[in-house]
């Protein structure tokens, strides 16, 4: 039966710590994978354009022995109107294996739903498990272990909030999220989240105290505040946000030795300070290479 990667709180926490040891291994040993996905086809459908995750998968898939095809909206013909759900069924006949990076999450969902080949979900307006997935195994390699460590997110309550939400639960870190007023995560997100987490012991909140949730936690992390497709609102977003940049104030409130996380692209002087972002507690660049390899890891349990 066929798995898709469609969002974290799809996998047990076992799968999820699986797939992280996978992904250690493949960093250490990369040359153990290479011939993973020997003749394997990765069909990659880009609605958002992306530096981090077209290479990387592109990448990742060539790494491991495959072939990777990036599809544009222009290349395919969704964007004349065809139904997801032929798209799905005609490259389940070619390929063997679909990414798709969307603004609806009901794209990929469509996919995944006809589709005889595994989807993994390189982005949604809803979800970022990806990026996740790497800032986890990121994580573990600072700190040694996820269990019983506390992130805190500042920024808005979009797809990376919800993602960090649903990998923290399912690995015993606790995430406090912080947000402005009017942009909290999905509550119905919060609640799969929360109902995950009582199964690891970590603890999911929300707030608009920034100092509260920032206070003693092992890892900050931030994301733009206006996402691609956002950004007729960037001004009024700046303005809402104002009090919400992660600064050396803000580090200053986490435990010593906090680690600082964000998905990239960073606007240094309005999520994060350039001293933040540049600074000796950023892991931002290691947060970034991850992304190849958790996603390679992603690949092999699903395709291999």
């Amino acid at each position: 039966m066929k798995k898709d990667f469609l969002s974290i709180h799809d996998f047990t926490p076992d799968e999820i710590e699986k797939m992280l040891d996978l992904a250690a291994d493949v960093k250490r040993q990369p040359g153990r994978y290479r011939m993973a996905l020997a003749g394997k086809t990765l069909a990659m459908i880009f609605e958002k354009s992306s530096t981090r995750t077209r290479v990387s998968f592109e990448a990742g898939m060539y790494q491991l022995g495959g072939l990777a095809m990036f599809l544009s909206s222009r290349d395919l013909q969704i964007g004349r109107g065809e139904p997801i759900a032929d798209t799905a069924r005609v490259l389940s006949r070619y390929v063997d294996g679909i990414m798709a990076r969307t603004f609806a999450h009901a794209t990929v969902a469509g996919l995944a739903r006809h589709a005889s080949v595994p989807v993994v979900n390189g982005l949604t307006d809803l979800l970022h498990p990806c990026q996740v997935m790497a800032d986890l195994q990121t994580i573990r390699e600072k700190f040694g272990d996820l269990r019983g460590r506390r992130l805190a997110y500042v920024g808005d309550g979009n797809n990376m909030a919800h993602s960090l939400m649903f990998g923290g639960a399912k690995t015993g870190l606790s995430v406090s999220i912080a947000t402005p007023e009017g942009f909290e995560p999905d509550t119905e997100i919060v609640g799969k989240a929360r109902g995950d987490a009582r199964e690891t012991g970590a603890e999911i909140s929300t707030t608009h105290d920034v100092v509260e949730a920032v206070s003693g936690a092992d890892v900050v992390y931030t994301d733009v505040w206006a996402s691609m497709g956002q950004e007729e609102e960037a001004a009024e977003r700046r303005r809402r946000f104002a009090g919400y940049t992660v600064d050396a104030s803000v580090m200053a409130r986490a435990k010593p030795g906090a680690v600082f996380l964000h998905c990239l692209p960073a606007h240094r002087g309005e999520e994060v300070s350039a001293e933040v972002a540049d600074g000796p507690q950023s892991a931002i660049f290691d947060e970034a290479e991850n992304r190849l390899h958790a996603q390679k890891a992603i690949l092999i349990t699903l395709m291999s």
